[in-house]
């Protein structure tokens, strides 16, 4: 009895002990962000108008960040695991739109149909990653489904490189810049905010296909299928749907937004090449767990979260804080988001949606 006293106590000590240790991690992150805030505002080195400029732009990087990662946060709530080639998938989009746009770059139909041209570009790039994304779900990991989820996890990395160096063989391993759209140069003024007219595109644009997204899932009889598929393979099986299909379409309808978000990519950074989809895939991620992976809505609103975070925090906390060279480290302060939300929040904004555990 005495060991079993003595072999319980130390469990009662390190439990206050960690809660005691985050909590002081907390502290100390709120800390800094109001700190930081508080002398980079009160300093005057940025104008209304130019923390306004950051705001949109990170409302436009965050879309492109929220369309990749609900092809994340789909995939793992039908199979539990992370397609880390989906950032290859969106990149192989990016590259086909680029060809597509340069070809009609040379005709008058890039002048004159503006907005038709831009729509058989996203077409393009979208229906190349969508392509994609059924082929790996075919090829690479419906033959691994109900293997232990390190080797599909594996494979899925063994993707990536293997798309990387596909593109790089087909188109070489220099940038490619987008070509210029006349219609989209110069800016307009919304609601007090400055909005270059490539950035209006973006957002609209994500903001239709997030909500037509929502809507499918949640009203159409395939929608159903997909998170009844979610829920439990076995039952969905057993009242006739058919689970292979559904989860074939999970895959298409990520690689259709990945492949969206690769043309809206381009409208905003103007350059692919072949290793264009590894950050932009890992932030995606990021986004995902962000806003509670498996979760749709929780992926659009950890994109949008992500991007602003990236945009105005290197400005709003580290230039406050002193630290040089403020805005080279935005990537970091997007992966400190990730890690300050997890602390706070550990199943993400609007929690982790994933089936009961079944015996």
């Amino acid at each position: 009895m005495a060991e079993t006293v003595e072999a319980k106590g130390p469990r009662r000590i390190q439990l206050p002990v960690l809660d005691s240790f985050l909590w002081l991690i907390r502290l100390a992150a709120v800390f800094a962000v109001v700190w930081g805030a508080y002398f980079s505002i009160s300093s005057g080195r940025l104008s209304g108008a130019q923390w306004k400029d950051l705001v949109i732009f990170g409302l436009s990087q965050g879309s492109v960040y929220a369309l990749i990662a609900l092809g994340y946060t789909m995939v793992y709530g039908v199979l539990r695991f992370i397609n880390f080639a989906h950032g290859e998938v969106f990149m192989s989009g990016a590259m086909v739109a680029f060809f597509v746009a340069r070809g009609l770059s040379r005709t008058a139909m890039w002048t004159d149909q503006v907005f038709l041209s831009l729509l058989l570009v996203m077409l393009a790039s979208a229906a190349t990653s969508t392509m994609i994304a059924v082929l790996l779900e075919r090829i690479a990991y419906r033959p691994l489904r109900g293997k232990p989820r390190l080797i599909p996890f594996i494979t899925a990395i063994g993707a990536s490189f293997f798309l990387q160096y596909a593109i790089a063989g087909l188109f070489g391993f220099g940038f490619k810049s987008f070509p210029q759209v006349p219609a989209l140069s110069g800016s307009f003024f919304f609601a007090g905010f400055r909005v270059l007219k490539t950035q209006s595109v973006v957002i609209v644009a994500a903001v239709m296909m997030m909500v037509g997204l929502y809507l499918f899932v949640e009203k159409t009889r395939t929608g159903k299928a997909m998170r009844a598929v979610a829920e439990d393979q076995e039952i969905a099986r057993l009242m006739g749907i058919n689970v292979d299909r559904t989860i074939s379409i999970v895959f298409a309808v990520g690689g259709a937004m990945a492949g969206a978000a690769g043309f809206l990519y381009l409208l905003v950074f103007q350059q692919v090449f072949f290793l264009t989809g590894f950050l932009p895939g890992i932030k995606a991620f990021t986004a995902a767990v962000v806003g509670g992976i498996g979760n749709i809505p929780g992926a659009m609103i950890g994109g949008l979260l992500l991007g602003g975070i990236e945009s105005i925090g290197p400005s709003l906390v580290l230039t406050g804080l002193g630290i040089p060279s403020a805005h080279q480290l935005k990537d970091v302060v997007a992966f400190l988001a990730l890690v300050m939300i997890l602390i706070f929040k550990p199943s993400g904004v609007l929690g982790e949606r994933v089936a009961e555990d079944r015996a």
